[in-house]
């Protein structure tokens, strides 16, 4: 098993040299086929994903489905329902707890295995004297040992443009949890590693040992300024930090990088190998949304709610050629603000409905966001272009909606804003694709009647688009909580939804799928497949000549082990940097010429019918007549329901007795999610209530 091939006496005196009379070439130096061993399976199965995922793209399966897929599809249902609502580690289905549980077993199997066999041979060799202070040195040893085991996956969750995670049909954001979930565990297996060795160190006058910074071994001053860089990192992702001080957090998770660097130095580069799958695919990710961030991207517009709010939704232009699924996510960077702060909105337009705009939601609920509304409703916002960056989108990489009968989806506040790309999605299932669509139940909760115009956005605003949606079942149940009684006119005739649109400039271009439209997963796959070789043949020819050439004297000092690790991640990162920039600046060059026509399309369509400049003719004001269609049929769909709060139980049994499989997503609060699963998975409705495991918080 690959896990006992470890840095240690045995390994040292009895693998290594029974793999050197194997493998006797110094080409990879002394433990290159341990690094060819921990790299080289994971990277495959990351490019064969990509393979998998092109293919998959090209060959969507138009047919129904055969009775087998379906009686499959219920049994993946089944094993999707939620077992665990309540508790530290939120709402978690039973293919995660299954998952969870084997993975447990396997860390406590693990420790089990190398205390007993360790301790069995300490206790047979040494009757007396320093035997329980051996047991504490090893034991640390042991720990550490399998915390390298949870930083092995450690960065899967966190690539958010990986093919591992759509192949086994995850998403970024709900991968989130099991980031922090692994997370938890390597700082805690790491904590007791480093306080093993220093109470080890006491006992045995040793303290000196914690400034060692061995040339050929483990280097004890890197291995405690990676867990010191831990440890602030992990201090600040608890719950109540992270909400309260959500800058604080972000800033502090940048020492991942002191971490992972310093831990290379304390381990050596081929030990570290465990974890290099993982964190290459994150420095491959990484580094191509680095590049697609340079540029700014064109802001069309901002339909403005009404202050109470504080609610908005900007539309970008996007290139044709850009597809993403419902419920995807956008992170935005706006420079004017902060230049270093990222934040993810769920992305509510539909790329084949509104093939030149992709939209976003955002709610003024933190400093951030409310700075944001201020500087695109005010009068201000008129006299410059804003500069505005983006990654991804990132979503998954399909969606079956049309497999249930009914679909029901329940928020709270502005947790309406995945659903509605899930609605102009359907829209167009419906009038273009003449499918039959699931009917919709939408289920919202809203403080104040003002908070309504959140309904305004469920629809794009295109007389088009509304004439569309005569297809569409459609019934909103919206429940104001903190009113009693409605108003005398109707909250959907006081339409004080603003539009503003923006000048372009000629610096901003249109959001574009980085690696281009049509073979974007092949690119990734390229990227991956060559860094990687170029990173072998670079590290060889440095290994053979300069680090362990064939000439080298039996004397001579070896190679300092730390400035070895050094190099190889130096070669490692010009890799990634050059495959990464060569396929971008391709994709660029050949979709440049596009994005200049549509750049010019867009300047010549910009609106001014019906409205006349602001503020020297950066910003339009819009006529309410286009805004008024949509609101028409939403008014038509939606029940008002004062003083109360839905009684969620009740009406999930109503709907899934109306036959047919009954879908539920649920975005908004803790509280909501949690009674949303817990009725799911109480077996009320024989299984008919599939609870979907969609993450839609960060």
């Amino acid at each position: 098993m690959m896990w006992v091939l470890l840095p240690t006496n045995t390994y040292k005196h009895k693998w290594l040299p029974k793999l050197k009379s194997r493998f006797s070439s110094n080409y990879f130096g002394k433990q290159g086929v341990m690094m060819l061993i921990f790299t080289f399976p994971p990277l495959l199965v990351a490019v064969l994903s990509c393979v998998y995922l092109h293919l998959a793209a090209k060959l969507k399966p138009t047919a129904k489905k055969s009775d087998d897929e379906e009686k499959e599809t219920r049994v993946l249902a089944t094993w999707r329902k939620p077992m665990l609502v309540k508790g530290p580690l939120g709402i978690v289905t039973g293919i995660e707890l299954a998952f969870l549980v084997m993975f447990v077993v396997l860390l406590f199997w693990s420790l089990f295995t190398y205390f007993s066999s360790s301790f069995k041979s300490i206790d047979i060799s040494l009757k007396n004297g320093i035997r329980w202070q051996l047991k504490l040195d090893l034991g640390g040893l042991w720990l550490g040992l399998v915390g390298n085991i949870c930083l092995t996956l450690l960065f899967f969750p966190v690539a958010r443009g990986s093919a591992v995670l759509q192949f086994f049909g995850l998403t970024s954001e709900g991968s989130i949890k099991y980031h922090i979930w692994l997370g938890h565990a390597v700082m805690t297996f790491f904590t007791a590693h480093g306080i093993c060795y220093i109470v080890y160190w006491a006992l045995m006058g040793q303290m000196s040992q914690m400034l060692k910074w061995s040339r050929s071994e483990i280097s004890n001053v890197a291995g405690e300024i990676s867990l010191l860089a831990g440890l602030g990192l992990w201090a600040t992702t608890f719950p109540r930090i992270r909400r309260k001080m959500f800058e604080l957090f972000f800033y502090t998770h940048y020492l991942y990088i002191v971490f992972v660097v310093f831990f290379v130095f304390h381990v050596g580069f081929t030990y570290a190998c465990y974890m290099l799958p993982g964190f290459y695919l994150f420095l491959v990710d990484r580094y191509l949304r680095f590049l697609q961030s340079r540029r700014h991207v064109r802001l069309l517009s901002a339909r403005i709610l009404p202050a109470a709010g504080q609610t908005l939704e900007l539309s970008f232009s996007k290139s044709p050629g850009l597809k993403y699924s419902p419920t995807s996510v956008l992170f935005l960077n706006v420079p004017g603000i902060s230049k270093l702060q990222w934040h993810p909105f769920t992305v509510t337009s539909n790329s084949s409905l509104e093939t030149d705009e992709l939209s976003v939601v955002i709610k003024g609920e933190g400093k951030w966001t409310k700075k944001l509304y201020e500087m695109v409703s005010s009068s201000a916002a008129a006299d410059h272009h804003f500069d505005v960056s983006v990654e991804g989108p990132y979503g998954p990489a399909s969606t079956d909606f049309l497999r249930h009968e009914t679909l029901v989806m329940i928020s709270g506040g502005s947790g309406i804003a995945p659903f509605i790309s899930i609605i102009r999605d359907l829209i167009f299932t419906s009038s273009h694709l003449q499918l039959k669509t699931p009917r919709l139940i939408l289920i919202s909760s809203f403080k104040t009647t003002a908070d309504l115009a959140m309904l305004h956005l469920l629809l794009p605003i295109t007389a088009a688009s509304s004439a569309a949606t005569a297809n569409l079942r459609l019934t909103i149940e919206a429940y104001i909580t903190r009113e009693k009684q409605a108003a005398a006119t109707s909250p959907f005739h006081n339409n004080n939804v603003r539009t503003k649109w923006f000048k372009p400039s000629p610096t901003h271009a249109p959001i574009s799928p980085i690696l281009g439209p049509t073979a974007s997963w092949l690119w990734l796959a390229a990227v991956v497949s060559s860094s990687f070789l170029a990173f072998l043949v670079i590290i060889g020819i440095l290994t053979g000549y300069y680090i362990y050439p064939e000439g080298k004297k039996s004397g001579e000092l070896g190679f300092p082990m730390a400035l070895t690790a050094f190099l190889y991640m130096l070669v490692l990162c010009a890799c990634v940097a050059a495959a990464s920039s060569g396929a971008f600046l391709w994709n660029k060059r050949k979709s440049g010429r596009d994005q200049t026509i549509q750049i010019r399309n867009v300047e010549g369509a910009t609106p001014t019918a019906g409205g006349s400049p602001v503020g020297g003719g950066a910003v339009y004001e819009m006529t309410e007549e286009l805004e008024s269609l949509p609101l028409r049929t939403i008014e038509e769909a939606t029940n008002l329901h004062y003083g109360v709060r839905p009684n969620l139980r009740k009406l999930l049994v109503e709907y899934c007795t109306e036959g047919g499989s009954t879908g539920v997503m649920v975005s908004g609060p803790a509280g909501l999610r949690h009674e949303a699963a817990a009725i799911c998975s109480s077996g009320l409705a024989d299984d008919s209530l599939q609870f979907e495991s969609i993450s839609f918080s960060w």
